[in-house]
């Protein structure tokens, strides 16, 4: 496997394993990666995440944190602790807002927005990629590998440049997305698959098991992890509100933040902490979700789109797929909360943008808005009673 210290374009095929573990053992540090190219070839899809980190993505206590992390005269326990104290400091509790100006323009009372994009990376993708690269640095990994489309993948990068680990990113050969400048300078190797999102998470599994890699993937081996992880927005909302909102709407792809979050209210509830679970929304690109499909079905289980009939723009990206991986996962805690699942349209997303830029001040990712879109156009329909509702947003400019 080539490796060089600009952003790769190379095709995968399963006759060259051999050219690849060969290059892999050399394993050269990439400190300084350069920027992207200017111009990209004509055949790559200019999809845009629209979620973009500030310049400073952690705090400068953090950074002071990395140096002790990195440092492996230190116990393993001193490290540990020194990266739980970053997680600590930058990772998660994150702002759950009274939407005012939406309640008062829709009539809808109280309508919170919990708002990911105060994550490092501008996206829920950082909890569980600093939890992920936590434990690998507990179990002793020197690497992490994962697949990404974008978001992902900028998490991760930023996390494992934290702990000190070496990190791999595998990404479709037709997408580009801006955030690989991001990935690049946090010294990520960066990777082009052929074929789907779907194919290079299949490819980065094969790789990182083969060279013995903490597979940070989804739908593998740490699916409960990572649920556990996105169970904490549940405990956040629930710390600020002290009960259970009677609706959480959330955007749904693979399905793993969704699912997450009704295990932690499911959790809270068993416990005694809340008066309910709250009935759960899912909301994904119009006809391009397999979680949404299989619900309006009323299938059992996720069951897998025609990736034929799927097109991506710059819009929808972050959401469309034909498997989620924790697709059932999903399912499961719609049908359990009583909930709906929605198709929203691009334009939608796009107007929901603006509309909470101009209402709220927020600057949000478009695919993060189908969620509240779904929300609201549930109460046009039939209006809710006046109780707390909360729509997931992530996503900064």
């Amino acid at each position: 496997m080539q490796q060089t210290t600009t952003c790769q374009d190379v095709s995968h095929e399963a006759d060259s394993a051999a050219n690849t573990e060969a290059d892999h053992a050399a394993n050269p540090e990439t400190n300084h990666l350069s920027a992207l190219t200017a111009h990209q070839e004509s055949s790559i899809h200019p999809l845009l995440d629209g979620a973009t980190s500030l310049d400073n993505a952690v705090s400068n206590e953090s950074f002071q944190l990395s140096r002790f992390v990195k440092d492996k005269t230190l116990s393993l326990v001193d490290r540990i602790e020194s990266y739980e104290d970053i997680i600590d400091l930058d990772i998660g509790d994150t702002t759950l807002l009274r939407a005012r100006n939406l309640e008062r323009e829709t009539g809808l009372r109280q309508l919170y927005i919990k708002f990911e994009g105060s994550n490092p990376t501008g996206t829920q993708k950082d909890r569980i990629a600093f939890a992920q690269c936590l434990d690998a640095v507990r179990r002793d990994y020197d690497t992490i590998a994962c697949s990404t489309c974008g978001n992902y993948g900028a998490a991760v990068a930023l996390a494992a440049n934290l702990a000190g680990l070496k990190c791999y990113i595998f990404i479709p050969e037709t997408f580009h997305t801006l955030r690989l400048g991001e990935m690049e300078k946090a010294g990520a190797i960066i990777e082009k698959v052929k074929g789907t999102y779907e194919d290079a998470v299949r490819y980065s599994a094969v790789q990182a098991s083969k060279y013995g890699w903490y597979d940070a993937n989804p739908g593998g081996l740490n699916t409960s992890q990572q649920l556990m992880t996105y169970a904490q927005i549940a405990h956040e909302i629930y710390d600020t509100l002290r009960d259970a909102p009677k609706i959480i709407a959330a955007p749904v792809s693979n399905g793993t933040m969704f699912a997450g979050i009704y295990r932690g209210f499911a959790s809270l509830y068993k416990r005694g902490k809340t008066s309910r679970i709250p009935r759960m929304i899912a909301a994904s690109s119009y006809k391009k979700n397999p979680i949404v499909y299989s619900y309006q079905k009323g299938y059992l289980t996720c069951m897998d789109l025609d990736q034929t009939k799927i097109t991506e723009n710059r819009i929808n990206e972050p959401l469309i797929n034909w498997h989620s991986f924790d697709g059932d996962e999903a399912l499961y805690a719609l049908k359990n909360s009583n909930g709906s699942a929605y198709d929203i349209s691009d334009e939608t997303m796009m107007m929901y943008t603006k509309k909470l830029k101009i209402k709220e001040g927020l600057h949000v990712l478009p695919a993060s808005t189908v969620g509240l879109a779904a929300l609201l156009d549930l109460h046009q329909k039939t209006p809710l009673e006046p109780d707390r509702y909360v729509a997931v947003l992530t996503g900064r400019k």
